[in-house]
Parts: structure tokens; sequence; C-alpha cells
């Protein structure tokens, strides 16, 4: 079976989770009604099962064949990306000026998260691109704005992101690539970036890289490195393409998984240096390159909820369709359908809750993102960014973590089948793997969650966060409806658990910031499934009470409740009273 976008479960998230509807009630988006959303849904659920979809297979198989120095990307994918770019969809929530629609990031997320079920692969550039376009609406001069967003809002030419070299992946501080100034106010490139997504391609005439490089007189670390705008080929005064820049893809890496998504070694400088311009300021890189990376990192975080999909679908028709033994009240000479037996109707609730929670704390970052951005009130705007910063690093690694679990699960329903190309869910997995290592890696984003997001305010957003949890479980627990069974009291404990793991460590950060970091990981881990479950709890609350069918809802949350909420204690033990046994541990380790 191919990938069906879940329209309705997309559209619940959006109303009833992120609370679209409200929003759009109270005028934040202008004249934007829901009937423009659900069209837009609509419409990219067809592109992306009926266009994109059909090719993924296609991209694991044929991959991305390298020669002199040159991509061909496979059958199909011109086609399916001249559609995808003509329909408007790279400017989806990009500004009006410069040919985008403007709509919210919320919907955008909405609309991500099916491109990256359709084909993972596929999706990738276009998921740098969005990038790039943020990073040079916010810090490119008008030079650079005028000669390069139109196209990149339209997908004319595509964006890249160009961070990781040979001996700087997580530090980037580390980084070599050099940048010497000329004296026509351009920049002369010259290093070596490797792992860079679309780096080289046959989509579009043009590639335009967003390439980290440091200056002769720069700072040492990160203090001293600047974001260039690098084209592949130079453009004339008349927008025309010129001559080709001194950039070029050197190979092409052979991967686990997104075999269709080309990942390249390129080199800057092969002749004297590849002509950059500077975005921002000198020294101030690093700033303006997270304006594209913390889109990303939300934009992988639905590659996570997309694959999560994905795997689920996948994984449910085969359940439906496969018979295997029987159930206790049928007849030898029968068999029953394997989703009859509870360890497979286990694995399949457990795949389907986590993608939902997983999407709706995506759908809730884009909606803070959005109200950041939107509000008329300069005090809601500073609140919702300080939300948004909090939940971005949940996004991404909380979600990519499903995603690499509900796809894993995914083999397993299908057994041995599973373990077979031609089933599909192999390739769900391999495709999954990547997106907890690049855009940061998950122990990363927790690192971050922990040293930079919790101190935020002097602790006041995550404090706030967690009332909004309070306040959810409140609400679920007033309902008093028997058929919940304990999803107040499971909820209620995760959230405590998580306000308890969040003192502890705010207590620590200052003075054992080692038995702080031990904590990390398992504390976004805890953060993710109390907000996560909190998240569902809220939408199907939601939609019972606005007399929408939610008896499927309602039981999700109860067993999100009662089978996953309940890992939160051993959470919280794991971060207050495990730095010991590990920090001393190191005999473990030894030859």
């Amino acid at each position: 079976m191919t990938y069906r976008a879940p329209l309705a479960d997309i559209g619940s998230a959006l109303k009833h989770g992120a609370a679209l509807s409200s929003a759009i009630e109270e005028g934040l988006f202008g004249d934007l009604t829901m009937d423009v959303v659900d069209a837009v849904l609509v419409e990219a659920g067809r592109i992306a099962g009926e266009v994109i979809a059909p090719l993924n297979r296609v991209g694991d198989t044929y991959g991305t064949p390298f020669k002199d120095g040159t991509v061909t990307t496979p059958p199909g994918w011109k086609e399916a990306y001249h559609a995808w770019r003509t329909g408007g969809w790279n400017g989806l929530s990009a500004p009006t000026e410069w040919g985008g629609q403007a709509l919210p990031h919320v919907v955008n997320a909405a609309c991500t998260e099916m491109w990256q079920a359709a084909s993972m692969a596929f999706a990738d550039g276009p998921m740098l691109t969005m990038g790039a376009v943020d990073a040079l609406s916010a810090h490119g001069n008008e030079q650079l704005k005028r000669t390069y967003l139109q196209k990149l809002v339209s997908g004319e030419w595509m964006g890249t992101m160009q961070l990781t070299e040979p001996q700087a992946g997580s530090d980037v501080g580390a980084l070599r690539t050099r940048a010497e100034r000329v004296d026509d106010g351009s920049y002369r490139i010259k290093g070596q970036k490797i792992f860079i997504t679309y780096g080289e391609h046959d989509l579009t005439p043009n590639i335009i890289h967003f390439v980290l490089a440091r200056l002769p007189d720069a700072p040492p670390g990160t203090r001293g490195i600047s974001l260039f705008l690098v084209p592949k080929f130079l453009v004339n005064d008349d927008g025309s393409l010129g001559a080709r820049n001194d950039v070029r893809a050197h190979s092409v890496e052979h991967k686990l998984g997104i075999h269709g998504s080309p990942t390249c070694t390129m080199i800057f400088g092969d002749a004297g240096g590849a002509t950059g311009f500077l975005v921002g300021e000198e020294n101030a890189g690093m700033a303006c390159m997270f304006t594209m990376m913390n889109q990303a990192r939300l934009a992988v975080g639905l590659q996570g909820v997309g694959i999560a999909e994905r795997a689920t679908q996948l994984a449910l028709a085969y359940a439906r369709e496969r018979r295997q033994g029987r159930v206790a009240t049928m007849p030898a000479s029968q068999s029953a359908t394997i989703i009859a037996h509870p360890d497979v109707k286990r694995m399949l609730l457990t795949m389907r809750a986590l993608t939902h929670a997983a999407r709706a704390i995506c759908y809730a970052t884009a909606m803070a993102l959005d109200r950041s951005e939107r509000s008329a009130d300069a005090a809601i705007r500073k609140t919702a960014l300080a939300h948004a910063s909090l939940l971005t690093p949940v996004a991404k690694a909380f979600s990519t973590d499903i995603g690499i679990e509900v796809a894993s699960l995914g083999v397993q329903v299908h057994g041995g089948m599973g373990y077979i190309e031609e089933a599909g869910a192999a390739q769900i997995f391999r495709d999954a793997r990547i997106a907890a290592i690049y855009e940061g890696t998950n122990g990363i984003q927790a690192i971050d969650l922990v040293t930079r997001k919790l101190p935020l305010d002097g602790g006041t957003a995550v404090a706030s966060h967690i009332r909004e949890l309070r306040d959810i479980v409140a609400t679920v627990n007033a309902g008093n409806d028997p058929t919940l069974g304990w999803t107040p009291v499971r909820f209620g404990d995760a959230v405590e658990s998580l306000a308890r793991a969040t003192e502890w460590l705010l207590g620590h950060l200052d003075k054992d910031a080692d038995a702080a970091l031990a904590g990390a990981t398992p504390y976004l881990r805890l953060f993710g499934m109390a907000t996560g479950g909190c998240y569902l709890a809220r939408q199907a609350l939601a939609a019972h009470r606005l007399g929408e069918e939610a008896g499927a809802r309602l039981a999700l949350s109860r067993f999100f409740a009662e089978n996953l909420a309940v890992q939160a204690g051993g959470l919280e033990r794991t971060i207050v009273e495990g730095a010991p046994s590990l920090m001393s541990a190191d005999a473990a380790l030894a030859d």
C-alpha cells in the first residue's frame, strides 16, 4: 500500500490540539478561514499521496548516481518536483512580498508532515530551501533578497545548509572553511563541507548554498563564524545565470536510508575561491544560521511524525489482512487476522498513540512560532517565542525518536515479511534512522533543552508550560467520565514527575552540571511523554465537547495514559538518581 494523508487526524490536531480554530476566530491570521485551511490540506494530501508517495520506492532503489560532478535524481522526481513547486507549496508560509502565501507556520507544518510521509528523501531538499528562505528573509541585505529570494520562495532554485566538516560535526566552532574579503564587497570561500543534503542535483538550474566560514581575523570558536550565500551559478544583473562558481560536489555518500536524497561532499576553491556574499554581519553567522536551523529542526521533527504515520498505516493494513493463529473463541479450523491478537494490538496502539503525541507537540511548536510573529501584543509575542524555543528541541528529538521506534514496531508487526525489502517496512525503518542524527543530534537537543531552554527567563517558560499541562489534567479530571479510566491520574502523575525533575535539574545546573547533563536525555523523553499525552487528552476532549466523533481519540488518550505515560516515574528516578552510577561506571567501558 502507498501513503494516504490522514486528513481527519491532521485536522483535529490543528483545530483542537494546536487551537488553530481559536486563533483564526480571534483574527490572528487576518481573513484566513478554516474552509481555506481544509482546502489546502486536501490538495496537499492529494499531491502527497498521488504524486510523491509512488516515487518513494523508486528513490530507494535507484539512488542518486554521481558521474563527472553531476547527480541524477531518480526517475519521475523532476516531474514531481515541478508539479510540487508550481503548485506554490514551497512558499506556503513565505512572505507575500517575495511571492509566498504567508499562511501560518502551523498549516505549513501539517503539509510538511505529508511531504515527509510521502517520501522523506524527496522532501529533504525543499525542507532546506524553506529554511534558506527564512534565513535570507531575516538577515539578508536588500540586494541579496532582490537577487535570490523570489527564486527560492518559488522553488525555482533550491537552497542548502552547509555546516559540517570532517573535523567539525556537532562542534561547529572547529570548522576550518575560510573566507577572504574582496575589494568589491564579496568574499572568496575555500574549504570542504561534508554530509550536505542536496548539495548537487538536477531538479533546479541553480543551487544556493548557505555556508559557514571563518574570516582571517575572526575570534576563535563559534564567535568567529560568518554566514555566506554561495550560488552554484553566479547571477547576472538582469537575473539570468552567469558563470559557474568555484564550488563542486566531490562525491555522494552511500547511506543506510533516504537513498533518493543526494548527500554530498562539497569542495570550495579549486580555482582560487568560490564567490560568496555575506549574510548578516561578519562573525555573527551562528545567529543567522540558527534562524535556518530552528525551522529545520521543527521540520525534522515532522519527518519523525510523517515516517511514523507511514509506518503505522502500513502495519495496520498488513495486520488487518494477515491471518495467523486464532483467538480463544475460534474453532480450530479458522484463523484470525493478527490485529485480533493482544500483543499485535498493543504494538499498533503504541504506534498510533506515539505518532499522535509527536504530531501534537510539533503542531503546538508551530503555533507558538505563529503567535511569536503575528500577535499584536508584544508581551504575548515574547511569551510565545519562549514557548516555541522551549518546545523546539522536544519537537525535534522526541518526534524523531518516536519515528525510529514506530518504524521498528512496524517491522515487528510484519514479522519475517518486515525484514524483506519488498514489504516496504524495512525502507521506512532505514529512512527513519537519520532524523535523530542530523540537524543537531538528539543528545545535543537534550543538552540544549536542559542547559539553555529550562533557565530561560529565570525558568518562567518551563514553569508556564507545566501550568498549562496541569490545567489540562484538571480539565480531564473535572469531566468525571468513567470511560477515561485512570487517564487523569496517570497524566497527573506524569506532569508532577516532570515538575519535580525540572526543579531538580534547575537546582543542579550550576552546582553539578555533569549530574544535570547525565539526566538530559531521559528528561527530554519525560518532557515529551508528559506533554504529548496531555496534548492528546486536550485534543480529544475539545473534539468531544464540540459534538464531534471523538470516541477513538478518547480511547487513544486513555491507552497513552495507562500504558505509556506510566513510564514517567521511572524516567524521573533516572534523572534524579541516575548520575552517580553513570559517572562512576568507566570501568565497565574499559577494554
